[in-house]
């Protein structure tokens, strides 16, 4: 700034309001100074002068697990649009389910000074954010919850969209049906599984665990449990989009198929053959009233932790109506 003063010879003060549009300058003196500005490329810090005004930098940070998941770059994009409409931006970082690698993108956000953070969980322990908490910057925690905070949480109906799968396949006179399933470890693996106990409990039929496989999964893995464990079942669950992807791999050609329930759709699951029925749900839905949530807290709400629940349901298609 003090070169942009020098070149316009005027003082810092004056190149100080026409950067902010503040009034009191001259208008050829203000083109002096753009002219100046142009020539030194000079680009003003919106985040000090926020700082210095006392108001938010107009960034939000948000961690999910892999932005390149389509579920996750859905959820990325119904965030950024409630942000735009605040006149706000979104600073985005994958953690790659690693639970070091969600502090250090926490404390990278916060260290920009970030309004607020959305937070998808990589692992069970967030007291690290007491201090970020306790000074006003409000956090929101999306399709998990903290592990150790009572703190704001927009979640998916995990238990209950399994529940619904089940109840369908055993509609259809399945009574072996297995369950393909993340690492039990992550909350919505955890609760998709006791989804699926919990429908086959009403169901009246026993859970036989050599029928369930979790993960972390892979086609190879995928393959090793239809082939063996699974092998019995005539029909199977899937826990989520990316494992659906790879037991449609390992299907591919095969004589024999199982009938076939995914959580999550994705593109294209009503075009493979048979088109793959799935749990469905609003996935922008899910961004936007975390986004709200957090804006309702930056505009002043200091209402009790919010526990929201977003819907599921089972859309038919074709691949778990066959009949065992």
């Amino acid at each position: 700034m003090s070169d942009v003063a020098r070149l316009a010879g005027v003082s810092v003060k004056t190149v100080s309001r026409v950067v902010n549009a503040e009034a009191g300058v001259q208008p050829a003196t203000a083109e002096r100074v753009s002219e100046a500005i142009a020539r030194l490329g000079f680009s003003r810090n919106l985040g000090a002068r926020d700082l210095r005004r006392g108001v938010g930098t107009g960034m939000v940070g948000l961690v999910v697990e892999d932005v390149g998941n389509p579920f996750y770059s859905l959820l990325t994009r119904a965030v950024e649009e409630v942000a735009r409409a605040r006149g706000r931006r979104v600073l985005t970082g994958s953690s790659d389910e690693d639970p070091a690698g969600e502090r250090e993108l926490v404390r990278e956000f916060c260290a920009r000074r970030v309004d607020g953070l959305l937070v998808v969980p990589a692992g069970r322990e967030h007291g690290y954010l007491r201090a970020e908490i306790d000074a006003g910057t409000p956090v929101v925690f999306v399709d998990r919850p903290a592990g150790d905070l009572d703190a704001d949480t927009v979640l998916l109906d995990d238990a209950g969209g399994t529940e619904q799968a089940v109840h369908h396949l055993v509609g259809r006179g399945h009574r072996r049906i297995g369950f393909l399933g993340d690492d039990p470890a992550i909350h919505t693996a955890a609760e998709r599984l006791r989804g699926y106990r919990s429908g086959l409990h009403r169901a009246g039929i026993a859970a036989d665990p050599v029928l369930t496989a979790m993960g972390p999964h892979t086609a190879e893995s995928v393959r090793a449990a239809l082939t063996g464990p699974l092998r019995p079942a005539t029909a199977v669950i899937t826990g989520n989009n990316r494992i659906t992807v790879h037991l449609l791999r390992v299907l591919a050609g095969a004589q024999r198929r199982p009938a076939l329930v995914g959580f999550d759709d994705f593109e294209l699951a009503d075009l493979v053959d048979p088109p793959v029925t799935v749990i469905t749900h609003d996935t922008r839905e899910l961004g936007r009233t975390a986004a709200e949530l957090l804006f309702s807290r930056l505009d002043g709400d200091t209402a009790p932790a919010r526990h929201l629940v977003i819907p599921t349901r089972l859309l038919p298609r074709r691949s778990g109506e066959v009949s065992p």
